[in-house]
This record gives structure tokens, sequence and C-alpha cells, in this order.
């Protein structure tokens, strides 16, 4: 999570030191920084480093979310400038520093997630690196992955393959949200189908188009089918290292007859025993 967060402040910073963001922008959002509306990180200094780690009550964690609701409420309408990207990266910025607070999400919970997203796929949806932790936060977390899909429609509307060669992976994650969270192996099928079509151009693609369209077709055939729910949560829990989600997946897979296999290390195997 801290690559990330370097790698953002980096893509940010660059936008200022190449002049892209203009002056009255700029003041914009140093003013509501200045002021705390956009509930801006403090400037490190002598104060701030020797600053004793907090101790917070229950009721000071909720006051803190009901602030930082407010000022998503107000990142939703605040007049960008023409600089949308600039507010999506400074809100998922704030999101990735919201949700890897785990002491005042065992509080006050992951409410706000689906919040963050909402700001950041409407003001930048074909940030396609986005995508997989709108899946995780809202679909797993919050459990709305119906709010989820919504927001990930966003991006495949406007994204293609020549805007971003990585596209497709927005269609896999919506249609594994579609095909595991929300039960709808209709929309999963042609998720995955336009997974197939969008990678099949990419380096991925000899190896994983057919592969999609091999979902897309199981789906159709057999819209209960266990070989292709295995499949899909074995991807989910071996690609995660989120333990929420990776306890989700191997309780699927052991609920879908799963038997589970574990190294010397500890690392855990599935196998789908043959069905009968």
């Amino acid at each position: 999570m801290e690559t990330k967060i370097e790698q953002f402040s980096r893509k940010w910073l660059s936008l200022l030191i190449n002049g892209v963001i203009g002056l009255a922008a700029l003041a914009a959002v140093v003013t509501m920084q200045s002021s705390g509306q956009l509930g801006g990180m403090p400037i490190v200094g002598v104060e701030s480093v020797q600053k004793p780690p907090r101790a917070m009550s229950a009721a000071s964690f909720k006051q803190e979310a009901q602030q930082e609701a407010l000022r998503l409420k107000m990142l939703k309408t605040i007049p960008s400038f023409g600089f949308d990207n600039l507010i999506a990266d400074w809100t998922f910025l704030k999101f990735l520093q919201y949700f890897g607070d785990d002491e005042a999400r065992d509080i006050t919970g992951y409410h706000l997630s689906a919040d963050y997203f909402d700001i950041i796929t409407r003001r930048d949806p074909r940030w396609v690196e986005i995508y997989p932790f709108l899946s995780v936060a809202v679909s797993f977390y919050q459990a709305k992955p119906e709010i989820a899909v919504q927001f990930m429609e966003r991006g495949t509307n406007v994204l293609s393959p020549q805007i971003d060669p990585q596209a497709w992976r927005v269609w896999r994650n919506k249609g594994l949200d579609e095909l595991l969270l929300l039960g709808d192996t209709n929309e999963s099928a042609r998720s995955h189908e336009m997974a197939a079509e969008w990678v099949e151009a990419t380096p991925e693609g000899p190896e994983l188009a057919p592969a999609f369209r091999a979902t897309a077709n199981f789906l159709r055939r057999d819209p209960d089918s266990v070989p292709v729910r295995f499949a899909a949560w074995s991807t989910v829990y071996y690609q995660t290292t989120d333990k929420l989600v990776r306890l989700r997946a191997r309780q699927a897979l052991v609920k879908l007859g799963a038997v589970v296999q574990k190294d010397k290390d500890g690392n855990e195997t599935f196998t789908l025993p043959p069905r009968k």
C-alpha cells in the first residue's frame, strides 16, 4: 500500500512540476487544503514527527468518520477547473489512508468506501489501476457488489484496448463480482466475453482470451458450474494478499468441495475432486 501511495504522490507532484495545473485551480486546492476542507495531510515537521501515537475513543473515531463524509460530499460537487484527474488522484490517496487505518475501521467500518470510488470513477473513469481496489473495498468489505459493478461500468463505458491495453481487467473484475457475489451468470458471461475481446491483442492474449471465452461458454451451458466457480474463487484467493478477502475465498472453495493441502511453508493449495 505504501508503494501505491508513493506512486500516486509522485504522479500528482509531477503534474505540478510540469505546470499542468492552472494557477486558479492550484490556488483553490491549496486554500482548501490549508483550511482542512479536503482533509489534507499535515506538513511533516518537527511537531508532526514528535507527535505521539494517537489514542482516540470510539466517539472520536466516529466524529472523524462524520467529518470525512462531509469532505467527500463536498468533493462530489467541487468545481474541477478542468483537472478532474487531480481530484481523482487526491481522493484515491485519501482512500488509501482511510482503508489502511485498521484501528478506526474496527470502530466505524468501511461504509465510506463507495463514496471514495463514486468520486474517483466520476472524475477519472479511465484510471484502470483503481478498479481492483474498488472491487475489494466495495464488493467484499462493504458488501455492495451491485454498487461496485455500477461504478465499473463507468470504466467499461469509456475505456478501450486502444486507450489502455490493460482495460480488459475492468471487465474481468466486473465478471468476477457478478459471478461470485451477485450470482448473475448471464452478465458475468458477457463480461468475460468482453474481457476476452479486449485482451486479445495484448501479450497476455494468447493465454487469457481462450480462458475467458471458455468461462463464458461454461456459464451459459451450466450456470451453477462448480468448476467455473472453483476457478474464479481460486483466482481471488491466489491474487489477493488481504486476509479478509482470502478467508472468504477459502471458505467458498471449501464449500464447493475443494480439498485443502498445505506445503512445508504453510502455503495452501486447493484441488477439486473429480465430479461423479
